[in-house]
């Protein structure tokens, strides 16, 4: 059987982690590498990825030159969380023929953020007879996708709550400086102001993506602001130390709502030194369903897999612009 030819377009913090993972399956065969970093530019992808022999694929900044020199099955596009940010990258790739999966938080439920983007994007993949899919373990699975299955032994839905906790210690240091370990209050407020500090992407699109699935007819997505968690006591990950009274993360609500009652809830808390991890979904409705996940699933171990695992399915689905809920069920794969 042919492997699958592969481009790699973002070889980042997420990037780097996916492309060991694919350098490992047996069915993948990595063709290309894209990244804008002038500093990764001409480097064999072996350094970057720090494997111990030389993989012959030298990282290019010119899209347009990797792509059509590779001709690849898929794009596996790990750049950015905003899809207008992308949305030149991701036409690039469409109209070179590839399939594309990616971990663009907003992709996962286009239609919500940014539904003009989601139109033209569909309209051009099915023009060039390639999918396109946004996914991930977060949006994508544990808070949509995990959702939807289990829903289905509902007769019906009164109430939907999701809950995740994240230690963030055992995360990347770059997520950790994303949710404002080690700060004070001010200065947390502060990046939060200057957008260093954005909060976790991706609530509204898993609520819209949990919504269109179960036919609710929302009147309303709210986002509420992010807050600061603060020490109580001096904690500390692999390389930020945290005083008592600084920020060791965030927590985020987003509320789907149907006359003014909260129909779907999502929780996200990510902080150093949580303790009770978790990921739990609460459904109420007949029957009652409660799933609870200890600790929680590894956001990076996560991610990694749903994108490689996501590729065959990708491959095998009608053209178009796709979601999850589109798709059959993603599992992992041994290939």
């Amino acid at each position: 059987m042919a492997k699958t030819r592969t481009v790699l377009f973002g070889v980042g913090a997420v990037g780097s982690l996916i492309a060991r993972h694919l350098l490992e399956k047996k069915g993948i065969q990595i063709v290309g590498a894209i990244d804008a970093s002038e500093e990764k530019a001409g480097k064999d992808l072996a350094d970057l990825l720090g494997t111990s022999s030389s993989l012959g694929i030298r990282v290019s900044r010119n899209a347009e030159t990797t792509l059509s020199l590779t001709n690849p099955n898929i794009v596996v596009h790990a750049t950015s969380s905003y899809l207008h940010d992308v949305f030149p990258q991701l036409k690039t790739i469409i109209k070179h023929g590839a399939n594309i999966v990616s971990t663009c938080e907003e992709l996962s439920y286009p239609y919500y953020s940014e539904p003009q983007l989601a139109k033209e994007i569909d309209a051009l993949a099915k023009e060039k007879n390639v999918t396109v899919l946004g996914t991930g373990i977060n949006p994508g699975f544990l808070m949509d996708t995990l959702v939807i299955a289990l829903s289905a032994v509902c007769q019906k839905i009164d109430e939907i709550e999701v809950v995740r906790v994240i230690n963030a210690a055992t995360r990347r240091v770059p997520f950790q400086r994303k949710i404002g370990a080690g700060l004070s209050i001010e200065e947390f407020q502060q990046s939060l102001r200057e957008k260093k500090i954005s909060g976790h992407v991706g609530l509204e699109e898993s609520i819209s993506l949990i919504a269109s699935a179960l036919g609710l007819k929302l009147e309303q997505i709210h986002r509420q602001p992010v807050t600061p968690v603060i020490a109580k006591r001096p904690t500390a990950s692999n390389a930020i130390h945290i005083e008592p009274g600084q920020v060791s993360g965030l927590r985020q609500v987003a509320v789907g709502q149907q006359a003014g009652k909260a129909i779907i809830t999502l929780r996200f808390n990510a902080f150093v030194g949580a303790e009770d991890e978790h990921d739990a979904i609460s459904i109420k409705g007949l029957p009652n369903v409660t799933q609870r996940i200890t600790p929680c699933v590894n956001g990076d171990l996560g991610t990694v897999a749903v994108i490689a695992n996501a590729i065959p399915k990708v491959i095998s689905a009608q053209p178009g612009l796709v979601t999850m809920k589109d798709l059959p069920p993603i599992s992992a794969t041994i290939v």
